[in-house]
Parts: C-alpha cells; structure tokens; sequence
C-alpha cells in the first residue's frame, strides 16, 4: 500500500508496558531535543521559537506519518549553513517560502518513488559534506563561545573568518569561561555517564544548559542571553499565517529549495537507515519521503525552519526504549508543556552555553576518523572526499555535492570500464582456430559494452581478418546504447569488406538490447549461436 503510515502498524501486539517504555523515551527525547532545537536556529539566524515549533510541529507531523518506526523529527545541524545563508541572502519571509517548495519536492519524491535513489550517492560524497557542514557549525559558534561583539556574521567561510579576526580584540573572557565550562561539563558528563546511577538518564546537553543558566542567573553575569537579544520565547503556539508568494521571489528559490530537499532526503534517510541497523527493522524510504514532505510544506505556515530526521535524537529514542512512533508524539507532547508552562525560564539561557553545545553536537556529527584514514583508499576517494569537504566549506554545499557527485561518477565509469576486456580466443582452447589466423578471428568480451568501454570493440575494427569474425558476448553482463551503436557500426564494416560476422553467447540483457535496436533482424539468421564452440564450428563447416 502506498501511503501507509508506520504508525498504523505499531497497534498489532501493542501492550502497556511497551506503551509505558514509549513515554519515557519520549520524555527523554523532548527534553533532549529543547537546547538542540534552540540552538539550531540561533546558529541559523532565526529566533529560538523557531526551532522549538518545528520539533513540535514538523516533528509531529514526521512520527505521524512517516516510514520508520523510530525516527525523530525536528530541525537538524546540517541545515544551518544552508538556512543562514538562505536568511541572509534572501531573508526570513523567502526562507518559509523555500521551506515550503521544498516540502513539495520532497513530497514528489516519495510520490514518484525515489527514495531508493537517494542511497545510490557514495559515501565519500556524503562523508566529505557531513565534515563540511560540522566544521561549518563549528566556525558559526566561535561569536557567541568567545563573546565576540560582531553585529552580523557573514554567510561565506571567508568572510566569517575575516570578521572572526576584525573582532578578537572584543571577546568576553566571562563568556568564554562559561562555554569552556558547559564544554568540559559535556564532555565528563559523556565519560562517567555510566557511574552516575540514576543520573545518567539525564542528557548531558540538558545538564550543561540548566547548569550554566543557573550560574548566570545566581551571579548576574555579563553574557549574552536569549532574553538580552531575543526577548525570550512566547509561551504558546504560533498563529496559522499565510506565507508571501510571488513569481519573482519563487523562481528565486527554486535552488535554494532544491538543496534543501536533496539535503533533508540524505539526512532523513541517512538517519533512517542509521535506525534500521540498531532495532534490526526495515523502513520504508518513499513513506518517510512524503512524511518529511508534507512536514516541511506545513510548517513554514507556523514561522518554523526545515526539518529532517535527527540521527542524534533517533539514536536518544532507541536508546531509551522507543519502539514505535508513539514515542516520538510523545517527544512533541513534552515539548509543548514545556513551552506552554516553563517558556519564561528560557529567558536566562547563556548564548555561550548554548554556543558550546553546538560545538560539541558539531564535533560528534563529523567523522573526522576519515580523514585520517584516507591513506588506506585509493587517490580518487581521497580526491572526492577532499574535494566535497573544501567546498562545502568555501562555498556553498550545493556545488559540492554536484562535484563531488561528477568525481564520483568519472571514478565509477573509468573503473568499470577497467574491468572491461577483450581477449583473443586461443586455437589451445578452441581446436577450430588453427590454420585460421587472418582468414578467421574470434575475440571473449567480458563486462560492460557502454559508452565507456567501446573502444574495445574500436581496437577490433583496426584488426579485422580477411573472411569471418566471431564474437563471444557470453560473460558480457550490459550494453548501452553507444555500445549497441558501437557493434552495429562494426557489423556495417564487416558487411562492407565481406566479412562474416558471428554473434554467439548473446543473453539476457544485451540480447534484450540487441532486439530493441533491430540489431537481431540486420544479420542473417546463421549469424547467432549460443557459445563460441559452436560459432566455430558453423563457421569452418
């Protein structure tokens, strides 16, 4: 069935105490999820409610109707880059308009079935942006770790970094202690998680945050605070309201949009996969795609920011006993009474706090043991991994990932057409052969016979013999069109100089090719045989 939430699926055997391990996990994951959620959208240019509303909003919507069984919704560190420079480009009102048309293709793509093809991107594409966007996350929480006073960070690598050093005469020693303290309090927190009892059920994000809010509200530090420059976060719901569209800005945001959904796909998928593995099930891709899709295009409505699924607060879920997409509602739950209830506290939440759990969540999405281990691959590996990383950083992660796709691609066809070849056919092998040397030749193909490859069948037609040439296609597996184009163009040289051309071992899918293209009917019927043995023997009878 083609729409058919996971949800639908979880009431078969459902009982209470799975309900009850679904609640708890929840909870868990709501708490968990109301820093991250903040913070992504300060690193995003937007205001903190915006990240809370799309984990409840969009992140409802994502465990309501999507295809894994565990998967949490909500904003994510991989769209921050994009959605910063989105803001400052085009600003926040084009941004929900490009959130929006993102929801739309994304949607398409789970309608026209193309999550599965979201898997055929290489690793070393999705490894080089992942670093890329983590170090990108990183560099956008040096202002607010170190307090700098820089009224407005540039989107490009270089320009941020330019005004990084412009302002290093400005940083706030008090902020600084703050964010090395919420850091290092990270960081022992993820050590000794397993020897604090009941305390380890705690996440360290959340502990970090209340620790530091209550250190500055107690001492009254000078730091920047979501109250000192957002006013704090309402504590309700946002209104229903229209998003501006025209034609002007919409053709505008077509590529911006574009990248979002190739990047919400990878993700959400990336995660869903990541999920499969740790509860031993299978989701479904294009169910997951129209989820996110339909996600996406609604919350824009409500002033949130893209989502996606989250590996970070899926692996919490798992972890905690989350079995169904009742625990991820559950997740929603928890964030709202925390808004509708506790929204004033936010207020006194240190931006630096927040700054070094970016860090952190930063530090822990990139696979930096990669890089290190790119001296086991081969050059083009190196190359495209590299390559993708450097540019997702200096330019935008849309370049990349085509570059990074196109090397990708180059490495694919040049090693596939390595493993292409064509070999002579020994007389030791076939007894037919012998005394045959100029007047008859017969020449296995192994592989491919595609655009890539054709010169194989090139250095033939250099070599031709004086009277009959075999062909063993038997170990060949596909032909494309050049290459079909190819055979036929060597079989038109052969019937210009009068030479009898002999197909044999044509199966499968290039006998399905060879039809399609009426290759079949351009040869006399004695020139196919199924094995080389007997072309042989045909053709010295």
């Amino acid at each position: 069935m083609f729409f058919r939430p996971r949800l639908f699926d979880s009431f078969s055997g459902y009982s209470r105490a799975l309900f009850t391990k679904d609640v708890f996990a929840g909870m868990t994951v709501g708490v968990v999820a109301l820093p991250l959620a903040m913070a992504f959208a300060i690193a995003s240019g937007l205001k903190p409610q915006a990240g809370i509303f799309t984990a409840i909003i969009a992140g409802g919507l994502i465990s309501l109707l999507g295809g894994s069984r565990v998967q949490i919704g909500g904003p994510a560190g991989a769209f921050i880059v994009i959605v910063y420079g989105i803001v400052e480009r085009y600003g926040v009102p084009n941004l929900l308009l490009a959130t929006a048309m993102s929801g739309v293709f994304l949607f398409l793509m789970g309608v026209f079935r193309l999550g599965t093809l979201v898997r055929f991107i290489p690793i070393a594409v999705i490894i080089g942006f992942t670093n890329g966007i983590a170090f990108l996350i990183g560099l956008s929480q040096v202002k607010d770790f170190f307090g700098l006073q820089i009224e407005k960070m540039p989107a490009q690598f270089f320009q941020s970094v330019h005004a990084l050093y412009l302002a290093a005469d400005t940083f706030n020693p008090i902020a600084l202690g703050l964010a090395c303290g919420s850091l290092a309090l990270l960081i022992l927190w993820k050590l000794f998680q397993n020897r604090l009892g009941w305390l380890s059920h705690l996440p360290g994000t959340v502990v970090a945050m209340v620790v530091a809010t209550i250190v500055t509200s107690i001492f009254n530090l000078p730091v920047d605070t979501i109250g000192s420059r957002f006013g704090g976060i309402p504590s309700g719901l946002p209104a229903f309201e229209w998003i501006p569209v025209s034609w002007d800005s919409a053709q505008y945001m077509v590529a911006p949009a574009l990248t979002l959904a190739l990047l919400g796909a990878i993700e959400s998928l990336l995660c869903a996969r990541i999920a499969d593995g740790l509860i031993h099930d299978r989701h479904e891709s294009n169910q997951e795609l129209v989820a996110q899709g339909i996600a996406n295009f609604t919350i824009p409505f409500f002033g949130g920011m893209p989502a996606t699924g989250t590996i970070a607060r899926t692996v919490t879920n798992i972890e905690s006993g989350g079995t169904t997409p009742i625990s991820g509602l559950v997740h929603v739950a928890t964030l709202l009474v925390i808004v509708l209830f506790a929204a004033p506290l936010a207020k006194n939440i240190p931006l630096a706090s927040l700054a070094a759990i970016l860090m952190y969540v930063a530090w822990n999405m990139g696979e930096w043991q990669k890089f290190i281990d790119l001296k086991q691959f081969r050059l083009p590996y190196r190359i495209t991994i590299l390559s993708v990383f450097i540019l997702t950083v200096v330019l935008d992660l849309t370049i990349a990932v085509e570059v990074g796709l196109l090397l990708a691609f180059i490495t694919f066809i040049y090693r596939i057409s390595s493993l292409s070849r064509c070999e002579p056919a020994l007389a030791s092998d076939y007894p037919g052969l012998n005394d045959q040397q100029g007047r008859m030749d017969a020449y296995r193909i192994h592989g491919a016979i595609f655009f890539g490859a054709v010169k194989l069948l090139e250095k033939i037609e250099a070599n031709l013999p004086s009277q009959i040439l075999l062909l063993d296609l038997k170990n060949v597996i596909y032909i494309d069109t050049s290459g079909m184009d190819t055979i036929m163009e060597l079989a038109h040289l052969c019937k210009i100089r009068n030479i009898r051309l002999i197909i044999c071992g044509l199966a499968h899918q290039p006998l399905e090719m060879a039809e399609r293209s009426e290759f079949l009917s351009a040869l006399p019927q004695d020139s196919f045989y199924p094995d080389l043995s007997s072309g042989i023997e045909a053709a010295t009878a």
